[in-house]
């Protein structure tokens, strides 16, 4: 199948010729090597309903498009909505909105855009209160544009790492508690975090607290929350590829559980964690200190404890 690749001339001409023999736009794609759907956008665009396709007219048309060069994601349209009122708004990052959707839209590529042209996007709109606002719920806003794709190096590297690939097919189907996701919302300068536990199944929520985001810290937090639980409960536990985790191994000794990795900008294979997080974040906000949060959370797990 093709890969994204626009249909040449000759291409063009195979289809107008099938077309003209009454052979079906299935059996024209098995001969092209095309995805059927290539095929049915590429007849979408004759511009009249019922005109005859024909091959010179859509390859000029084509090269018009291109030189164009248009933005696909633009205010008003279907796309931006999908973005922006479902998704950013909702505390998604512009990975994650990409992601979701490509994983909804597999074979609609019109519906579907990357989390650069995303950020372009953004930074493009003109000077405003719109645009202010947009920039203000990305997870790093900046005023100066930087590349994302290239994104700098994490502090430890995961070994020997299991991947969600190999997670049982029963945490999918949300019918046996046991099964967790976890991730860590951090302070300002990574100098604070808090650990978010979420159980698929019942949804009950589990945070720990932490004074930085380091391995150290990440094991021994995970740890506290978790051993006091029914071993039935600690079946698996899903988590991002971030470097706290470093020590997953130990921590999987630790509670007897069995630990799997998402992979990479694949944050919607956590969406309980990520939907949790959107939660939480309206009382611990992004881009401050959470130590004075963590106090209180401390202060009230230890009452907790210690209440008849």
């Amino acid at each position: 199948m093709d890969s994204y690749t626009h249909l040449s001339l000759s291409e063009r001409v195979e289809v107008k010729t099938g077309l003209a023999r009454g052979e079906s736009l299935r059996h024209l794609a098995r001969c092209l090597d095309r995805s059927p759907s290539t095929l049915s956008r590429e007849l979408n665009r004759t511009p009249k309903p019922g005109a005859v396709y024909e091959a010179d007219v859509a390859a000029d048309a084509a090269r018009t498009r291109r030189r164009r060069g248009g933005r696909k994601l633009q205010p008003g349209t279907l796309l931006w909505d999908l973005m922006l009122d479902e998704r950013l708004r909702c505390g998604w990052s512009p990975e994650h909105i990409a992601g979701g959707l490509k994983h909804d839209h597999p074979d609609r590529p019109e519906r579907r855009v990357s989390h650069e042209t995303i950020y372009c996007a953004l930074y493009a709109l003109p000077k405003g209160e719109l645009k202010k606002e947009l920039l203000s719920l990305l997870r790093q806003a900046s005023r100066a544009r930087r590349p994302r794709s290239g994104g700098k190096k994490r502090g430890e590297v995961l070994k020997d790492i299991t991947p969600i690939a190999a997670r049982p097919a029963e945490v999918e189907t949300r019918l046996i508690p046991g099964h967790w996701e976890a991730d860590l919302i951090k302070g300002k300068g990574n100098r604070s975090a808090v650990a978010t536990l979420v159980e698929r199944t019942t949804r009950l929520t589990l945070l720990a607290v932490m004074p930085d985001a380091s391995a150290a810290s990440t094991l021994h937090a995970l740890t506290q929350a978790m051993q006091g639980l029914p071993a039935i409960m600690r079946k698996t536990l899903t988590y991002d590829r971030g470097s706290e985790m470093a020590r997953h191994a130990e921590l999987a000794e630790r509670l007897q559980i069995d630990i799997y990795f998402a992979d990479p900008y694949s944050p919607w294979q956590r969406g309980t964690s990520e939907n949790t997080n959107g939660l939480i974040r309206q009382y611990l906000p992004k881009g401050r200190s959470l130590t004075h949060h963590v106090v209180l959370l401390e202060r009230h797990r230890h009452v907790a404890q210690h209440s008849p």
